[in-house]
């Protein structure tokens, strides 16, 4: 069945090398235009649900939040875990489903869940609950910081002008903005004044709701023309604010300039961002899925310098986290590969078989290669830390094909036959032999594409990678090579004692003729196949002996080595009734270790709560994240030096715990180990999850160890006599507003 195919591409040469031509030009063109990106882009099976309202509490978020939502979406079909998180001014629930889920059905199955549950949340809400999806290819590819000496409102207006900009460019999907802070026209009323012209909080409240409105009044039919009428009522400066009438008596008007002051602010801080300790403002840059890594943060970067020119002096701009320097230097990696597998290879084969046969093998690699990459290409695949390692590991393999077909040919034409005929025999007689060994190869790594769960999506990348590679490569030994040799192959008949034959080696006087490392080989060899029992019997017992040694020796078994890493975050947890401002000043006192500390490069912080995003792998008593990014592994010394240095300035820090943790590869996967209680009575979970906790700890054998119990802490609660208030025509409403006037303010 190949034979006929051989012989066809032979008879038709000059097409075979059009075809190689393009198939090298389309290879460079598909190795420049695929999309480059750091992890693949593969559907995690977990979506989650945010809602908030201010002011709330954990409690009152589980009762009135929590478990409304998961009565509604518990019934979902595909739901392998629902899991939810109450804490001070809102909640989250997670739902994770079977892997290979269908993630738009399951999107829509959650947004109609959501919306039959709004009828039974709370008229309170900030917004309406949003439901979010989690993907490695909406996470930050780049990280732009905007720092310097000036007022918080011009660099946070620096960088909403930036965001705009950089959310132009076609490749990027959105920039967002953290370390900023919502604007806000902030009344002080003054209760005495208040008080003193008969006014109640709440009527101001009603005032101002009824007041800032754009009122659309119908339209206006005279008979000879129609007309909209609206009555605008908006708020257009902080004046109309002031000049708001609260109150008439006669022709004396109060205004709320009359009882209060207004200044222009910004929210309450929950939390701070800085880089390098001085005070920041970030812009995350999330590219489209697909899209060019390297392209998509050059735009941005070129971009970036280009706005720099228009901005105040002394603003300055530091690029963190930038993933496009390990594509590019996993790429150079690659081709460097490439570059020496071909000089190596070469310089063996010419050491054996001379010039010619080492120039077919050498331009087998890039025609397997970029073949391969074509294919990858044509698949919609892109070029990721996967498909990068399934890449390196084919070079030392894509050139077995090419050189069995070029010795054997060589051999042929030894013996006195004609170049295109010697080639075109040694490509029929081996190519079941060369099918069958890429097959065995293929079949090892075949099962990797039923590897179930989110690992099995990160790694079906490597045997697709495989399998369209070393296919190329069996294509190029059994029809490039041989219609190249047959062309360009030397028809030369060559006397050399490297040519000769092993099996006619089998007495004492053509054992002299071949040369030492040879004759040692055949030696050895005959020697073997006189005792194949005791051979035999030899390799049973050292593959057990490899067994038993590993057992008892081997160092255990982990996902991805442990490589010295870029990056790291620190964790900083702290428990107890803090301000953010408290939390701020602890994380601060962390930083001063940081500051002077050799080997890191840049360090970006944010302070305050964390986990109120949806991110269930960080703690609650977590107040503070340093996320480091190290210089070089060659001019530094190693991340966990580093790591246990910072850990052991900071351990005399009273009130907190630091948690170390460096950047993993491969998908997510959390905690080493995670442990998870759930009982029928929860009064009792608190003392087995404490139990549980210290015995960990007692062994000695576990760092950074933390549990999701409820933080201790102090919280306030006014017992309303409803009777009473009734008296004074007051109720629980009314109340609540007077005491948000006290706390976070009416909105």
């Amino acid at each position: 069945m190949i034979a006929p195919v051989i012989d066809a591409a032979l008879a038709r040469s000059r097409t075979v090398l059009s075809l190689l031509v393009f198939l090298l030009i389309a290879g460079v063109y598909a190795y420049s235009n695929i999309p480059k990106e750091s992890s693949p882009d593969i559907n995690i099976p977990i979506l989650y649900i945010s809602m908030s309202v201010e002011g709330i509490s954990p409690d009152d978020a589980e009762r009135l939040l929590l478990r409304p939502m998961e009565q509604e979406v518990s019934s979902i079909e595909g739901i392998k875990k629902l899991k939810s998180s109450g804490y001070t001014g809102g909640g989250f629930v997670i739902l994770e489903f079977q892997a290979g889920f269908d993630d738009e059905q399951a999107m829509d199955d959650v947004k109609e869940a959501v919306d039959r549950a709004k009828s039974k949340l709370p008229d309170t809400l900030d917004r309406d609950p949003t439901v979010s999806e989690v993907n490695f290819s909406l996470f930050p590819v780049l990280i732009v910081t905007l720092s310097g000496d000036l007022p918080e409102r011009s660099l946070v207006r620096i960088a909403q002008n930036l965001q705009d900009k950089i959310e132009g460019i076609g490749t990027v999907l959105e920039a967002n903005i953290t370390g900023d802070r919502e604007e806000l026209v902030e009344i002080i009323v003054d209760p005495i004044l208040l008080e003193s012209y008969g006014l109640k909080g709440a009527d101001i409240l009603q005032f101002f709701t009824r007041s800032n409105k754009l009122v659309a009044a119908g339209n206006l039919d005279t008979g000879v023309g129609r007309f909209a009428v609206k009555v605008p009522g908006l708020f257009e400066d902080a004046n109309d604010i002031m000049e708001m009438p609260l109150r008439t008596e006669g022709d004396s008007v109060i205004q709320v300039r009359d009882v209060a002051e207004i200044r222009q602010t910004f929210k309450d801080p929950d939390n701070f961002a800085r880089i390098n300790g001085n005070r920041a403002v970030a812009l995350n840059i999330v590219k489209r899925t697909g899209e060019n890594i390297i392209e998509t943060i050059e735009a941005v970067q070129n971009l970036v310098n280009q706005e720099q020119d228009f901005w105040p002096e002394g603003v300055n701009v530091v690029y963190t986290l930038d993933q496009s320097d390990d594509i590019r230097q996993r790429l150079s990696d690659l081709q460097n590969n490439m570059i020496s597998a071909v000089l190596l290879v070469m310089i063996v084969i010419i050491a054996v078989m001379g010039l010619s046969a080492a120039s077919l093998v050498g331009i087998a690699i890039p025609s397997a290669f970029l073949s391969g990459v074509l294919i990858i290409f044509l698949m919609g695949l892109t070029v990721n830390v996967v498909v990068l390692f399934g890449l390196i590991l084919s070079v030392g393999m894509l050139v077995d094909g090419a050189i069995v077909v070029t010795e054997l040919a060589d051999r042929n034409i030894n013996d006195g036959m004609d170049k295109k005929q010697a080639y075109a025999q040694a490509a029929k007689k081996m190519a079941w032999p060369i099918t069958a060994s890429t097959a065995t190869t293929l079949a090892a790594f075949a099962p990797l594409l039923f590897w179930p769960g989110i690992v099995g999506q990160f790694m079906q990348y490597m045997p697709l990678t495989l399998i369209a590679v070393l296919g190329s490569s069996l294509v190029v030994a059994l029809i490039f090579v041989p219609v190249l040799g047959g062309l360009f192959g030397k028809n030369k008949k060559q006397d050399d004692e490297k040519n000769i034959v092993l099996s006619q080696a089998n007495d004492a006087t053509e054992l002299k003729k071949l040369s030492g490392p040879i004759r040692l080989y055949t030696a050895l060899l005959s020697g073997a196949l006189k005792i194949p029992g005791l051979i035999l019997i030899a390799t049973i017992l050292l593959l057990i002996a490899v067994q038993i040694s590993y057992a008892k020796f081997g160092r255990g078994v982990e996902f991805f080595p442990n490589i010295e890493p870029k990056a790291a975050t620190i964790l900083i947890h702290a428990r107890g009734n803090l301000s953010v401002y408290e939390q701020d000043k602890l994380v601060r006192e962390v930083e001063k270790y940081i500051l002077d500390n050799d080997g890191i490069k840049v360090f970006y912080t944010e302070s305050g709560k964390q986990n109120e995003q949806g991110n269930d792998d960080i703690a609650a008593d977590v107040i503070g994240k340093i996320t480091l990014e190290f210089e070089d592994w060659n001019k530094r010394d190693t991340a966990d030096n580093i790591l246990q240095e910072i850990r052991d300035e900071t351990r005399d820090i009273a009130g907190i715990q630091i948690e170390a943790q460096i950047q993993k590869e491969g998908p997510p996967s959390g905690k080493d180990i995670q442990i998870e209680v759930g009982s029928n009575f929860p009064e009792t979970l608190n003392k087995t999850v404490e139990f549980i906790t210290q015995t960990l700890k007692d062994s000695g054998d576990f760092i950074d160890i933390e549990d999701s119990r409820p933080l201790p802490g102090i919280e306030w609660e006014l017992q309303v006599d409803r009777a009473q208030a009734a008296k004074f025509g007051i109720d629980i409403s009314l109340i609540g507003d007077y005491v948000r006037m006290v706390t976070n303010g009416l909105k």
